[in-house]
């Protein structure tokens, strides 16, 4: 009976057509890969899946690792940045100390330079205070114009470097009304002692030595020094305080670097309101200033005008 069963499935299977057999293996073999297909589909996403998390979590990592380093770099950028901010100011600190010093240095030659070519005596308290030996003589000398000489005959000289402040204050004078010439001017060592020894002759010793100075202690021998006259008081200088070139004078010599030498109440010798000496315009502007005069002060504080003498 069983080989009957048997023989009738055999006989089933023979009388299929072949087309169908075709076809069922076709399915099969489809169906059979499709599902192979969408097994190593679905494990290759999971695989990409997996892969893709891991890569963005190893991204993340990366990126605050980057972000990290990016902060300590600009924190390092913006320290080293600061310090050398820091060294530059340093360094811009000494630059400037440094180029005070050179200024400082520049300015000390400049007045070293300037004392080395300007006469000592110029500024020295003479008067029985310090002297003038007979071979000392102005460096240079010019001779005055007729125009601004009391006596036209005499051909007096002053310090070639007084002579504009000289020449600039009398003009000055003559355009405010004063009429002011030169009486006397530079006198060498011999011609102060001849001219001692005339005063010596006519007023005696005595006399003389109180308006006259010995050879070597006279202002005039510098160059620098000049007396004053005026019109209308007869051609001597007796009277000379009481004219109105003298209070111009008294108000405007400073300007041009003149002071009064022998002012009233003076210790040297007596007044002498004719007799005017360059000491330049900051030292006479600063006496006027203070109210003291030229012999009032220590040598010492008159050196240290020397060499702002011409300026």
């Amino acid at each position: 009976m069983a080989h009957h069963r048997t023989h009738g499935f055999t006989k089933w299977v023979k009388s299929i057509p072949l087309s169908v057999w075709l076809f069922m293996t076709l399915f099969v073999l489809t169906a059979g890969a499709i599902g192979a297909l969408s097994w190593y589909g679905y494990d290759s996403f999971m695989r990409l899946s997996t892969r893709t998390n891991s890569l963005e979590t190893q991204l993340a990592s990366t990126t605050e690792l980057l972000m990290t380093n990016i902060e300590q770099t600009n924190t390092t950028l913006a320290d080293a940045l600061e310090q050398e901010r820091q060294k530059a100011v340093a360094l811009e600190a000494r630059l400037g100390t440094f180029q005070q010093e050179v200024g400082s240095i520049s300015g000390t030659v400049t007045t070293l330079e300037k004392l080395s070519k300007t006469d000592p005596e110029l500024l020295q308290k003479y008067s029985r205070v310090f002297f003038l030996n007979e071979h000392y003589a102005p460096e240079r000398t010019v001779e005055l114009p007729d125009l601004y000489e009391y006596d036209e005959e005499r051909h007096l000289q002053v310090h070639t470097q007084t002579w504009p402040y000289l020449k600039s204050m009398l003009d000055k004078a003559k355009q405010d009304g004063m009429e002011l010439y030169v009486y006397s001017a530079y006198r060498p060592f011999e011609e102060q002692q001849a001219l001692k020894g005339q005063y010596v002759v006519t007023y005696g010793a005595g006399t003389a030595n109180q308006f006259s100075a010995d050879q070597g202690y006279s202002e005039h021998q510098l160059g620098t020094s000049v007396d004053l006259i005026t019109t209308g008081i007869g051609g001597t200088l007796e009277g000379f305080e009481n004219t109105t070139a003298y209070q111009w004078l008294v108000q405007n010599a400073h300007r041009w670097g003149y002071v009064l030498s022998y002012p009233e109440g003076n210790t040297h010798y007596v007044f002498e309101p004719w007799h005017w000496r360059f000491v330049g315009i900051k030292l006479a502007t600063d006496l006027r200033s203070s109210g003291k005069n030229f012999y009032d002060l220590d040598q010492r504080e008159i050196d240290a005008y020397l060499v702002s003498i011409f300026e």
